[in-house]
């Protein structure tokens, strides 16, 4: 599950994630970014962030390893929505992503960021932050695997 979810997400996540499920906006996404170990900003001030372009205009800046790309999530790649009633919850998953060769050059990783993109010409300061993940690791050009958490990368209760 999240290590922590954006203020502005807040009771937002599962909605947001419907909406790329059911495509509103058609073009809408998920967009999976790592984030560079090198001068991240603590979670406290990472989670007061309200767009993707927030959070690199600080000290915190996008990996840049070769073989790095953010992953994009449209409708087709997600689960449809089925609320846990025994446990009395929502959970939300993402399929495993995969980046294939990531070069050591561009330093090590500290976290992943699960973000909502309303359309596809949509600029950094429109992307809306979900969840951050820690996610340390040193590339190394080997394939780089991410699976988040088995019960999904996010619970509303």
């Amino acid at each position: 599950m999240a290590d922590f979810e954006f203020n502005i997400s807040k009771g937002r996540s599962v909605e947001l994630y419907n909406r790329v499920k059911t495509g509103d906006p058609a073009t809408s996404a998920l967009i999976i970014v790592a984030l560079a170990a090198t001068n991240i900003e603590s979670d406290a001030i990472l989670k007061d962030k309200d767009t993707l372009a927030d959070i690199l205009s600080g000290s915190t800046d996008e990996a840049t390893n070769a073989g790095y790309v953010r992953k994009v999530l449209g409708a087709a790649d997600l689960n449809a929505l089925a609320p846990n009633d025994a446990l009395d919850r929502m959970d939300i998953d993402i399929p495993d992503q995969t980046w294939l060769a990531v070069q050591a050059a561009g330093g090590a990783w500290s976290k992943v960021l699960v973000c909502f993109r309303p359309a596809t010409a949509a600029t950094d300061g429109q992307v809306i932050p979900m969840t951050a993940h820690d996610f340390p690791l040193t590339p190394d050009g080997s394939n780089i695997v991410m699976q988040i958490d088995p019960a999904g990368f996010y619970g509303a209760v």
